[in-house]
């Protein structure tokens, strides 16, 4: 029985027990009204406590019902029970209460929380609201532009935050039980606040919750679901309680059959099917404690950054002190922003300080379990690295190349045992990107792929396994679609309005914003190898090059494919000039492009690569493409991704 009803003296334990995440299908909700109906009739009671058995409190709605025809009995009735019970109810929450679940706990009259617990609504980024009176109950729990934030930005908050804001009553240190029945032994000298929707709505500065509005709505750019939660929010500030629930259940369904939504779904999906390859099923490894990392760049701090804010222990090799000095620096700068934003506490952030040590000693990468070469993509000098990384470590330890496009099983053949080398592609930052590529080499085993990917999962990556070629997944679609919108530039295109129509389609920006942020140079040194490989093509477009002798290399150069002198990316006519000169030199005629012209050709090149990406077998799954190019690139969510898009309408609408 996934609910039970226990007691103790004078209150009530209703347990819902549905592992791994008590979510809450069909059972469950019939569960919950049974126990309202048998603590509604025990004589008596004080209080009831609701708790979950497990890991967590309920973390949302049963997915197995996702796309299935609602049954009885609906949340939304449930709650009703719940809040017009005889007696109070306790929420007692661990772990995480998200979407369904906090909306259980909202019905509840009172709600305990353990200090480590997280509590939120991201039914958004699902392109749902809530849709069992989370709007309606949570602004009149805590003031209405927290209930804005929490609604429309989907982010859940921590158990202290709930508590400053008034979302939770009574925080707990240990056992969460005992916490929760002495809250309810001390209700008789409480002021009782009633149930939650009989409560005024907190707070309801109009002016404020327009500003707040106004910010969330342009955040969402052509998100559907933050605009609804924005209306259902404003609904329940102004219109009776009964009235505002209606309007949210009939929004809530609504959305539920918008293609956004289904886009949604399938890259909540795909995200949770990814990392997963058919050979190392059963095989397991522990994520490594120790870990190596050699090149303190802005990539090599940013992976050491990454697995020190994960509780492993890095140690991280320059060539020089000065060199390591510098790596340091980078490194304890990026720990120093994560303790300024919040992202640790300074016990944490002593503790990563402490788990840190940079060397330009190799010996002293003699312990680590797990070592990363991040130093400049040249092959000759990523060979050198990995020859000198077999010498100084153990042979168990697994070693990891972060090549971006070098062919890692070449790499693995100029080593003594190849099978020790797998590919760990990081995408910048590395502490913040949440993808990356474990490169398949030939002869890796799979204890290095397991112990790879046990390392992801340690550092809360979203993991996809590639294949071996130029570019793997991310960057041989992002190196095709870049290559078309030169061509575009050729024919008659300018790299502003390929920006704007990239940004009107939903990334956040455009192919020639991002190649003016992450430096021209990059790609120029890898066109160069390219070349001297013999490996240029006859159609190849030299704006790029011509850019980079001029030495406009992008933000940091204040010049690249825009000016930057003023601070802001503005078009540069100098920049129209090299591309005029090139078409007239090709002899090509100049045509207007439309932005969504110039939107189909992008999805279109990228959905060629992506099906010649599944036919190599670089890619297991059209999904999984769709989630690197979300993640890597920032194509947006809530169109599903690009292989997504080709059984779908061109453009889902923004409105």
């Amino acid at each position: 029985m996934t609910v039970s009803v226990t007691q103790e003296g004078d209150i009530a334990c209703v347990t819902l027990d549905n592992p791994p995440v008590n979510a809450l299908g069909q059972a469950q909700r019939a569960g919950l009204a049974d126990a309202v109906a048998q603590t509604n009739a025990m004589l008596g009671l004080r209080a009831v406590v609701l708790l979950c058995a497990g890991r967590s409190f309920v973390a949302g709605a049963d997915i197995r019902e996702f796309g299935k025809p609602p049954m009885e009995p609906h949340l939304p009735d449930v709650l009703a029970q719940i809040e017009g019970a005889r007696v109070p109810w306790i929420a007692a929450i661990h772990g995480t209460a998200l979407g369904g679940g906090l909306e259980l706990a909202l019905a509840c009259r009172y709600r305990v929380a353990l200090r480590s617990a997280k509590l939120g609504l991201p039914e958004v980024t699902l392109g749902l609201i809530p849709g069992a009176g989370g709007t309606v109950r949570l602004p009149r729990v805590i003031a209405a532009a927290d209930a804005l934030t929490m609604v429309a930005g989907g982010k859940p908050v921590g158990a202290m935050q709930a508590q400053d804001m008034g979302l939770v009553d009574a925080l707990a240190d240990a056992d969460l039980l005992d916490a929760a029945l002495r809250f309810g032994a001390t209700l008789a000298d409480r002021p009782d606040p009633g149930p939650v929707l009989a409560r005024p709505v907190l707070n309801p500065d109009p002016a404020a919750f327009d500003r707040l509005a106004a910010k969330l709505a342009a955040r969402a750019r052509g998100r559907n679901s933050p605009k609804e939660a924005i209306a259902a929010l404003r609904r329940a500030l102004t219109l009776p309680a009964s009235d505002a629930l209606a309007a949210e259940r009939a929004a809530f369904l609504r959305l539920r059959d918008d293609p956004q939504s289904k886009a949604l779904a399938h890259v909540f999906f795909a995200e949770r099917g990814a990392g997963r390859l058919d050979r190392l099923k059963g095989i397991s490894a522990p994520a490594p404690d120790r870990v190596g990392v050699v090149g303190g760049g802005t990539m090599g701090a940013g992976i050491a950054a990454a697995c020190l804010l994960a509780g492993r222990y890095v140690t991280l090799l320059e060539q020089t002190p000065e060199a390591a000095e510098a790596a340091a620096a980078r490194v304890t700068g990026i720990l120093q922003d994560s303790l300024s934003r919040g992202v640790i506490d300074t016990g944490q952030h002593a503790a990563c300080l402490n788990a840190f040590t940079a060397t330009s000693n190799a010996a002293d990468l003699s312990g680590v379990q797990l070592a990363i070469e991040a130093v400049f993509e040249d092959f000759d000098v990523k060979r050198a690295v990995l020859a000198q990384l077999e010498t100084v470590t153990a042979p168990d330890c697994v070693l990891a190349t972060n090549t971006s496009y070098l062919d890692v099983t070449a790499l693995a053949a100029t080593m003594a045992d190849p099978s020790r080398l797998v590919g760990l592609h990081f995408f910048s930052p590395a502490h913040v990107m949440k993808l990356l590529e474990i490169v398949v080499p030939d002869a890796v085993s799979d204890n290095a792929l397991a112990s790879g990917a046990a390392l992801a999962k340690a550092l809360g990556k979203i993991t996809v396994f590639a294949g071996v070629c130029d570019g793997f997944i991310a960057n041989r679609i992002m190196s095709a679609y870049r290559a078309d919108c030169e061509y575009m530039l050729e024919e008659g295109a300018l790299p502003w309005q390929i920006d704007a129509a990239m940004v009107d389609f939903g990334f956040p920006m455009g192919i020639y914003q991002m190649q003016d942020l992450a430096g021209l140079d990059i790609a120029w040194a890898m066109r160069k190898r390219r070349a001297a490989e013999g490996k240029r093509p006859a159609n190849y477009v030299r704006i790029p090059d011509i850019l980079c002798e001029a030495g406009r290399f992008g933000r940091k150069a204040g010049r690249g494919w825009y000016d930057y002198s003023s601070g802001e990316p503005l078009p540069d006519p100098e920049v129209e000039r090299v591309i005029l000169d090139e078409s007239t030199r090709k002899g090509i005629v100049r045509q207007a492009f439309a932005a969504e012209a110039i939107m189909a050709r992008i999805l279109s090149v990228m959905q060629a690569e992506g099906d010649a990406i599944l036919r190599e077998g670089i890619a297991a799954r059209a999904e999984d493409i769709d989630v690197v190019m979300i993640n890597a690139f920032g194509f947006p969510r809530w169109t599903g991704g690009p292989m997504y898009l080709r059984d779908q309408p061109p453009r889902i609408a923004s409105d």
